[in-house]
C-alpha cells in the first residue's frame, strides 16, 4: 500500500525564544509548509510541525478512497516517543499530568495531535539531526528560516 512520508522539524533561537517549524513530503520536498512564533519553545515547535502536516494530509485517500497511511520522521525524540511509546496514554489517564505529576507542557497541540493519530494510519520514526538526511536537512532549513526576526 502506498505511504505518504512526511519529515517535520522544529527550531528555536534561544529557548524560549523566538521559534520555527516546518514539514515536507519526501522524497522530493514537495509540497511543504512552516510557520513560526514570536516566544516559544523547540519542543513546542517539533510538535507543532507535525499537527500542521497531519492536519494538511490526514484525510488524504489513496487510488481506492481509502486513507493512506502516513509516517512522520522527525529528529525530535520526544514527539517519536511520545507515540512509540504511547506516553499519550498515560497523559490522558492521569488527567493530563506527566510522570512527575506535573501538567504535560503544549496540551493545546498535544490534545488535536493525538485525535489525529487516532484517527488515521500514522506510524513515527526517528531521524538523527544533522546527520546529512538530506529531507531531514531541508525541513530543519526551513524552520530555521520560519524563525521571526
Amino acid at each position: 500500500m502506498q505511504q505518504l512520508v512526511i519529515y517535520t522539524d522544529g527550531a528555536c533561537s534561544g529557548n524560549p525564544g523566538p521559534g520555527g517549524w516546518a514539514w515536507a513530503v519526501s522524497p522530493t520536498g514537495d509540497p511543504c509548509g512552516s510557520g513560526g512564533e514570536a516566544n516559544t519553545t523547540n519542543q513546542r515547535m517539533e510538535i507543532h510541525a507535525v499537527l500542521d502536516a497531519l492536519q494538511t494530509y490526514s484525510l488524504l485517500a489513496n487510488e481506492q478512497g481509502d486513507p493512506m497511511p502516513i509516517e512522520i520522521v522527525s529528529d525530535s525524540t520526544y514527539v517519536v516517543n511520545c507515540f512509540r511509546d504511547r506516553w499519550w496514554v498515560k497523559w490522558e489517564r492521569n488527567g493530563w499530568k506527566n510522570s512527575k505529576k506535573q501538567p504535560v507542557a503544549n496540551v493545546d497541540l498535544w490534545k488535536p495531535l493525538i485525535e489525529l493519530v487516532r484517527a488515521g494510519d500514522i506510524g513515527f520514526r526517528w531521524v538523527k539531526g544533522h546527520s546529512g538526511d538530506p529531507m531531514n536537512d531541508l525541513v530543519d532549513g526551513l524552520a530555521v528560516e520560519a524563525v521571526p526576526r
